[in-house]
């Protein structure tokens, strides 16, 4: 891989992993059609998607640090509750001690929500990862998955705003949008498109729908980093390659930053009709020239 070909794969990665054209699909596109190739698989891949995990900790590093504290409180009561469950042991009922209320405020919820939403990802990360690989491959899996993304995002701007905020959503709620995000991993099926389509079916308030799609991507990225890593153990990369990892990552992370702010806009003002347009040209187009290639 190049340095031009790394710098190319930051710009679309960065622009393409907020705004819902799907970043995995340009990619896959992006090393098919240029023969891209690295020594580590799709470990760049991954890499890119860190660079704009560190946008999304950038936007919202207030609702993250907020998140941590009151995640750390979660298992603090939890803690605290196995106590007094063992001190109430054999008491009367008159003399047992009370137990803590866990989930007591907006931002424990939302840390519970996002744990039920990781589940159904990981699981279907874990067990379709091969899946993936082999679908990243062949051209007219990205060029269907795109058409797929068009026709998400046509639905996500004809949704009535239900106004669900964390208080609000149900736990199947999160399951399902987590399941939506296990499946968006295929190339081609944007996943800022496809989860926020379903938190907006699953009747979540517009801005609120954006927030949760990228906090729910930063478990999802940094497990799919773990499992490539364990993959990879034993590979040689140059120092010429680290560097070109270093600098597509950080052009992914800058443009992602600025593409966050747009989605915002985007969705609260049901703009998803321009995207829907170019998901479905660029999907016809690579099912043509898969068939054109045949």
């Amino acid at each position: 891989m190049s340095l031009l070909q790394a710098i190319l794969m930051g710009v679309i990665q960065g622009l393409t992993e907020f705004l819902p054209v799907s970043s995995s699909g340009h990619l896959a596109l992006f090393k098919i059609l240029f023969g891209v190739e690295t020594e580590t698989g799709i470990l760049y891949d991954v890499l890119l998607h860190v660079g704009t995990l560190l946008a999304i900790c950038v936007v919202y590093y207030r609702d993250l640090g907020r998140l941590i504290v009151e995640g750390v409180g979660i298992l603090r009561d939890i803690f605290a509750n196995l106590a007094v469950f063992f001190r109430n042991t054999g008491k009367s009922e008159r003399k047992k001690e009370p137990y803590q209320r866990v989930i007591c405020n907006s931002y424990r919820k939302l840390v519970v929500l996002l744990l039920v939403s990781t589940i159904p990802t990981g699981v279907i990360g874990f067990f379709g990862r091969d899946v993936v690989d082999m679908a990243s491959e062949i051209l007219i899996v990205p060029g269907i998955c795109l058409i797929v993304t068009a026709v998400l995002l046509l639905i996500a701007d004809r949704v009535k705003d239900r106004g669900k905020l964390p208080k609000n959503v149900t736990y199947t709620d999160a399951f399902g949008v987590g399941i939506a995000q296990g499946i968006a991993t295929l190339p081609g099926l944007s996943r800022s498109g496809t989860t926020i389509t379903a938190c907006l079916l699953s009747g979540y308030q517009r801005n609120f729908a954006v927030k949760y799609s990228f906090l729910m991507s930063i478990p999802a990225i940094l497990g799919a980093l773990v499992l490539q890593l364990k993959d990879i153990a034993g590979t040689k990369v140059t120092g010429a390659e680290i560097s070109y990892y270093i600098i597509g990552m950080l052009i992914a992370a800058v443009i992602g930053y600025v593409c966050i702010k747009t989605m915002l806009v985007v969705v609260r003002k049901k703009k998803f009709t321009i995207f829907a347009i170019y998901c479905f040209l660029i999907g016809a187009l690579s099912i043509g020239g898969y068939f054109y290639a045949v």
